[in-house]
């Protein structure tokens, strides 16, 4: 991974750090459950978009190598295709 690209998938990885602290205080404080939920589902998404990051990366620097034959290719392309799946 590219510096700027890894830069950017730590930046939202210390981000949903950071979420999932508050979630914790916010459990440890009693808030309302709902309140709760909504921070839950924002980290999910963090998450998300940072494996999809990782991903689409991956992508990039697999389609853009010349040298690979076929067959590593397409193995590749099913490695990618079942990290994807697996965020879907």
């Amino acid at each position: 991974m590219a510096a700027d690209e890894l830069k950017s998938v730590l930046n939202r990885l210390r981000r949903a750090q950071g979420q999932i602290a508050g979630v914790i205080r916010m459990i440890e404080e009693g808030r309302d459950c709902e309140e709760v939920i909504t921070q839950l589902a924002a980290v999910s998404r963090a998450l998300d978009r940072a494996g999809f990051a990782i991903i689409a990366t991956g992508l990039q620097h697999c389609m853009a190598e010349e040298g690979q034959v076929d067959g590593d290719r397409d193995r590749m392309r099913a490695r990618l295709e079942k990290l994807f799946l697996s965020l879907a």
